[in-house]
């Protein structure tokens, strides 16, 4: 569906590390359990549960309980969010999600349908039950949100950093040239941009490169062009940090959005 990817997936000993979306995350948990990091709580999600994630939301994954936990999850675009919550509620400007988990299971079997009706071809059903799923979840459980004010402290400095290391993904610069080319000293970069961003520039760097990743997967450039083109030093290198982020290896990721 344009504008939406899905997983369903079963994980045991899986640990993703901390990462962000530029979607947002729609995680109805099936069975098992999954516990993750999101800000500074350690929150757990059970059957007829579902996760919710803001994107650019720093958060982690992994098993609750020995079992593991199996998901059915709904990554829609942010934009495509915004024109539902526009469209059904009258709500303009930033949306999201302030409970990082929500009892709904009404709303996971929902998901669970868009994710049923996928797999057998039926694009309406999928993308009505998809309307349906993330209306509700807007109208239950978020709405307008603020978006975060960055610290006021090295707050400038933590953005021109981000966006050199933007602009420069394929050969960035090590942390002293960076903090040097700002003016500041590295320390004072590294906190001011973990304040801003939730992680240190090298995690955010290789989080950022996955998603670009993503993007020209999604647009047929074959895994180990897109390994090169992001900075990567090889295809392993990308299905290493891909797969932890993703949940799965670029090239399975590319076949099944064929």
């Amino acid at each position: 569906m344009p504008g939406v990817d899905l997983l369903h997936a079963h994980y045991v000993r899986k640990e993703f590390s901390r990462h962000t979306h530029e979607s947002f995350v729609f995680a109805a948990i099936t069975e098992g359990v999954e516990a993750f990091h999101y800000g500074s709580d350690l929150v757990r999600a059970g059957p007829g549960q579902i996760a919710l994630v803001n994107p650019d939301t720093p958060h982690t994954g992994h098993a609750g309980v020995p079992e593991g936990w199996t998901y059915r999850t709904i990554y829609p675009d942010a934009e495509l969010v915004r024109a539902i919550a526009a469209d059904t509620l009258a709500v303009r400007g930033t949306v999201g999600f302030v409970t990082p988990v929500v009892d709904d299971p009404y709303a996971a079997r929902l998901v669970v349908g868009v994710h049923r009706a996928a797999e057998e071809g039926n694009a309406l059903a999928a993308d009505s039950l998809l309307r349906l799923v993330t209306a509700r979840m807007l109208r239950s459980h978020g709405g307008r949100v603020r978006p975060l004010a960055p610290r006021a402290a090295g707050a400038r400095d933590a953005a021109r950093a981000r966006a050199v290391l933007e602009e420069r993904m394929a050969d960035p610069p090590t942390l002293e040239q960076l903090a040097a080319e700002l003016g500041t000293s590295p320390f004072a970069l590294l906190r001011a941009f973990r304040g801003a961003y939730g992680m240190p520039p090298h995690t955010w760097l290789t989080d950022a490169r996955v998603r670009r990743a993503r993007r020209l997967l999604d647009a047929g450039t074959p895994p180990a062009q897109a390994a090169v083109a992001v900075g990567f030093t090889d295809q392993p290198h990308l299905n290493r940090h891909f797969t932890r982020s993703v949940g799965v290896p670029p090239g399975a990721y590319q076949r099944a959005g064929r």
